[in-house]
């Protein structure tokens, strides 16, 4: 008879216990190897900064923060991470210095979150490929940084429903690629920044909507293309005619609930217009002709001025009701 030499068996399942025992005892020689060591670090800190919320479960020891974290993206070529957005759950605390320690970030959100109170730190001004910055509908308070302008690389920026007061930042003009402020509903005050008209980018969407700003609308915004602009519900005065341009790109455009004053009959306005809204301010003149040439209008509310004159008919006007020009001196 002949006796088998037992080695093939012993030497196949030492094979199989140190395989085992290897990912057991050593999850993090694999695990990590796609997440840069000080992006983890950052992650890490910033979770522990904002007490663990269990939105952030994902977000375990020693795992590959590009798989599956919430929130987290990353290059697929460098693994560095390069998206931090933050949308759901529940979330309490202050913003985390740590962000700044994630230096390829082209993108930083933090959104929905009413119990994140406090300031932006100044880290952030360490991003330097920083394009879109959102921290809205929170409490964040205190004035908006002057440091924003070191953000070089920015085309978007939302810090709207805060608690931020006190002026805006004319040095907001320094971002020679933003193409979106919003800084809707918050608490400021003072007046809109002559800087503003001096944007050497693009700025096709501006949102001042829902503040406290007084003061006339800087000339200066006259020379600027928007797409969108929003200055409604402040105490804006004085002329607004500068906005309107038969020949911009504007299609938006939202002016309701201040106290200017100019001529609505001398106003041409923008061929490609979507939205107007002049409404509850002391708009006076007559409504032009050419109003109801503007086959995209779709929106249309012109209550609540001094307006005087025939309402005009026949093309778009059959789409507005009566209540779209309702409390004004003497329309007919």
């Amino acid at each position: 008879m002949t006796i088998q030499h037992p080695f093939p068996l012993y030497h196949s399942l030492f094979l199989l216990f140190l395989a085992t025992t290897t990912t057991l005892i050593s999850p993090s020689l694999g695990a990590l190897r796609k997440c840069h060591p000080s992006d983890y670090k950052a992650l890490m800190s910033i979770k522990n900064s904002l007490h663990k919320p269990y939105i952030l479960d994902s977000w375990v020891q020693n795992t590959d923060c590009c798989n599956k974290w919430m929130g987290v993206s990353c290059n697929h070529t460098t693994n560095r991470v390069y998206d931090l957005s933050l949308f759901v759950g529940e979330i309490s605390g202050q913003i985390p210095s740590s962000v700044g320690d994630l230096p390829y970030l082209e993108s930083l959100f933090f959104s929905h979150y009413k119990n994140i109170s406090g300031s932006i730190p100044q880290s952030i001004t360490k991003l330097k490929h920083l394009r879109m910055l959102g921290f809205n509908n929170m409490s964040l308070s205190g004035p908006i940084p002057h440091f924003l302008n070191q953000l070089t690389a920015l085309t978007y920026l939302d810090l709207s429903y805060n608690q931020f007061s006190g002026s805006i930042p004319p040095n907001l003009s320094d971002l020679k690629h933003i193409g979106y402020i919003n800084l809707a509903e918050n608490k400021l005050t003072g007046s809109i920044p002559e800087s503003f008209g001096n944007f050497t980018g693009i700025v096709p969407y501006l949102y001042l909507n829902g503040n406290k700003l007084t003061g006339p609308i800087p000339k200066s915004l006259g020379a600027m293309d928007f797409g969108q602009i929003d200055l409604s519900r402040n105490k804006l005065v004085g002329d607004a005619s500068m906005l309107f341009h038969p020949n911009s790109s504007t299609w938006h455009i939202d002016l309701s609930r201040n106290q200017f004053e100019f001529d609505l009959t001398k106003v041409k306005f923008p061929k490609d217009l979507n939205w107007l809204d002049i409404s509850r301010n002391k708009i006076f003149g007559g409504i032009p002709e050419e109003i109801k040439g503007l086959e995209q209008l779709n929106e249309l509310k012109l209550g609540y001025n001094r307006l005087c004159g025939k309402i005009p008919t026949g093309g778009i006007m059959q789409r507005f009701k009566s209540t779209c020009f309702y409390h004004n001196k003497c329309l007919e």
